[in-house]
């Protein structure tokens, strides 16, 4: 298991070469309570992107995986995040990169290429769209780090906290510190400013994601973006979905359909 520092916080991340000449690199940034193996290699993205050519280098989020798991909220904000994603390139040593994050790691990608566009050649943000820019919503009757540390979970109502929660389960989380982070997260979150950002963007997420929103509503915000609404999946079934992975590999090749793809 490889290791880098970040703001003193022991990051767990892969650094896996490519199958025969190499396309550049994406690093790989996954969802809330998922990690770099449940997100990425155990569903196929590690084995497609070696198979295209591309170095690939994806890390666990504090808080999740093998990396370091405070249990302080404050160390969650998303500006420390992001920078864990810089330090990722540094660390494996890559000037620039693709640069994919699901969920969360979708807001921590686009605000790591805000905070260094020159950084990123590509981005590709999956289960987000429309809502990241909307309003936020009025607080739930319990909060995701709540649904997290409640004793019984029968309690939680909410079907994406169940969903969550389930998936925290299965994997033997840090549930404390999963709850530090969804409440660091949501300090001073507001919608981002995409006024400047024109790196080549492909904004993706399942039809069906009520947390994610139209990915089209997001992506026309973004100069150079294009968005695709994956048919029948939700926040949790998209990311897997044969049609995601279509639309990043032409988007990657530069497949042109327009502003937008459109499956049927």
């Amino acid at each position: 298991m490889l290791q880098f520092i970040s703001q003193g916080q022991r990051l767990a991340y892969d650094d896996i070469a490519p199958e025969g000449t190499g396309r550049g690199t994406v690093a790989l940034v996954h969802g809330f309570a998922s990690n770099r193996t449940e997100n990425w290699r155990r569903l196929g993205w590690y084995a497609a992107f070696s198979r295209a050519g591309f170095r690939i280098v994806a890390l666990d989020l504090r808080g999740h995986g093998q990396s370091d798991k405070p249990h302080d909220p404050q160390l969650y904000q998303r500006e420390a995040l992001a920078s864990d994603i810089l330090a990722l390139l540094d660390a494996a040593k890559v000037p620039s990169c693709i640069l994919m994050g699901y969920s969360l790691g979708a807001h921590l990608s686009l605000a790591a290429a805000l905070a260094a566009p020159e950084r990123i050649d590509k981005l590709i943000l999956g289960g987000v769209g429309g809502r990241l820019m909307a309003p936020p919503p009025p607080p739930p009757a319990m909060s995701l780090g709540a649904a997290l540390l409640i004793e019984d979970p029968s309690g939680i109502t909410d079907p994406i906290q169940q969903g969550f929660r389930r998936f925290a389960d299965a994997q033997g989380d840090d549930r404390a510190a999963l709850a530090a982070c969804s409440q660091g997260v949501a300090m001073g979150r507001g919608a981002p400013d995409l006024g400047h950002l024109t790196t080549p963007t492909l904004v993706a997420a399942g039809a069906n994601d009520s947390l994610a929103g139209d990915p089209a509503d997001l992506a026309a915000h973004i100069k150079d973006a294009r968005a695709v609404a994956l048919p029948g999946c939700d926040h949790f079934s998209a990311i897997p979905h044969a049609l995601f992975r279509a639309a990043v590999f032409d988007f990657l090749d530069d497949f042109d359909a327009g502003d937008d793809f459109v499956f049927e």
